[in-house]
């Protein structure tokens, strides 16, 4: 990979992977600290990587950030593995983001992920098995028990308008 083509990388994909760590994390500056060190090692590793697979590795080395940020804020915090049940006032959103927000947020976590990369940023099953290290049927597994998930907790559409 060249200069041109690493600085090609950051222009078109920065703005797409803190986004996506953003949405995972909720914490600004830690999602900039991770999109910044995926580039830095992107950087350090930029005679190794070819041009066409820029993207690939950038978003699987911020994932194994991610997930090392993750494992290292549960050493710090208790997680009694359980989700909430949706609550009964659910009726009262006016707001379909919100709730959506709300159910992807009670996604376990690496539920959570594939889906995001998947519907949010629209990454294929392959692309996010090589992000994610899973292989596909596994990323297809996730996906349909976080959409599972995601349909028993909002219910009925008429519910939330």
């Amino acid at each position: 990979m060249t200069i041109l083509d690493y600085n090609q990388c950051a222009d078109n994909h920065t703005d797409a992977l803190y986004r996506f760590i953003l949405k995972n994390i909720k914490e600004s500056d830690t999602a900039q600290d991770i999109v910044q060190e995926a580039f830095m090692r992107m950087w350090e590793k930029r005679q190794d990587i070819l041009a066409e697979k820029a993207k690939s590795y950038l978003f699987t080395t911020a994932y194994r950030l991610l997930v090392d940020h993750t494992r290292y804020q549960r050493r710090f915090t208790a997680f009694d593995g359980s989700f909430d049940e949706p609550s009964e006032d659910a009726g009262s959103y006016l707001d379909i983001q919100s709730v959506l927000n709300e159910a992807v947020e009670k996604l376990p976590p690496e539920q959570k992920r594939v889906l995001l990369l998947r519907d949010y940023e629209g990454y294929s099953y392959g692309e996010i098995g090589e992000i994610t290290g899973l292989n596909e049927p596994q990323v297809k597994v996730y996906i349909y028990r976080a959409r599972v998930f995601m349909k028993k907790y909002i219910g009925k559409l008429e519910v939330i308008i």
